[in-house]
């Protein structure tokens, strides 16, 4: 089984459209899969336009009424599905936005290499054109600020939004986890952090370079340069011996 899980919070000008493609994407390459959606407090129609799909998707919606974050909706996301997987070593969770930057046309490149053998696949971001300021902006200063404390060979895009994780890694994360969040930090801070809690229950990690997707989304970006960087720099400071710690782990690149 592979699971696709999705944090949003009022993408309902996209969700439906990305979840049509997900389902056209399994219709061409057919996996057992189901969608698990996070509806992290969203305020407009996403609520209803995710209602319309439960009729014609494997699709399970989780969430709260108020909005938590996007840390929260992670944590919310990995708990579900270690606990709705049958098969732990076969099933995988797969991450991506609900704000189409994350192609679910890439899903098939993953999966290749989680039936391969790699525990946890990252899609590293390649360059591309419509790259909005903000995030061109802190795509710049954010290696400055990991520089001294992250050391992750093979991995160059610790920070990727899309993933691919196995389900026996996602237990162990929640189970190390206990009472407390998988992840903590808002933004990008919540993607390494992820990482981060993944690799000590990781045998083998692969990264893969695809093109996220900006020229599709119906809003404007939610990451702010300087924000952002003060968020990740306040994580990464604080969990510095941790990163470093897991250097050592086996990552092959494609």
């Amino acid at each position: 089984m592979l699971y696709c899980c999705i944090p949003v919070h009022n993408e309902a000008p996209t969700i439906g459209v990305l979840l049509w493609r997900i389902r056209a994407v399994f219709r061409d390459y057919p996996r057992e899969f189901e969608v698990v959606v996070c509806n992290d407090g969203s305020t407009d129609a996403t609520a209803e336009t995710l209602a319309g799909y439960t009729e014609v998707l494997p699709l399970t919606i989780i969430g709260s009424r108020e909005r938590r974050g996007y840390a929260a909706a992670v944590d919310a996301l990995c708990r579900h599905v270690a606990k709705a997987a049958r098969y732990a070593r076969r099933d995988a969770m797969i991450l991506l936005q609900g704000d189409f930057t994350d192609p679910p046309e890439h899903i098939p490149e993953l999966v290749k290499r989680f039936e391969g053998g790699a525990d946890v696949v990252l899609a590293e971001r390649a360059p591309t054109e419509g790259i909005p300021t903000e995030v061109r902006r802190l795509r710049r200063v954010a290696p400055w600020v990991l520089r001294p404390f992250v050391r992750l060979p093979g991995i160059t895009d610790p920070l990727a939004t899309m993933r691919l994780m196995r389900i026996a890694t996602v237990k162990d994360v929640v189970r190390a986890a206990g009472e407390q969040p998988v992840v903590r930090g808002e933004g990008w801070a919540a993607n390494l952090e992820l990482l981060a809690a993944t690799l000590p229950h990781t045998r083998r990690v692969e990264t893969v370079t695809l093109a996220p997707r900006y020229d599709l989304r119906q809003r404007p970006t939610r990451r702010h340069a300087w924000r952002d960087a003060m968020q990740l720099g306040s994580w990464v400071w604080g969990a510095r011996t941790r990163l470093r710690s897991t250097a050592g782990r086996r990552t092959a690149t494609s």
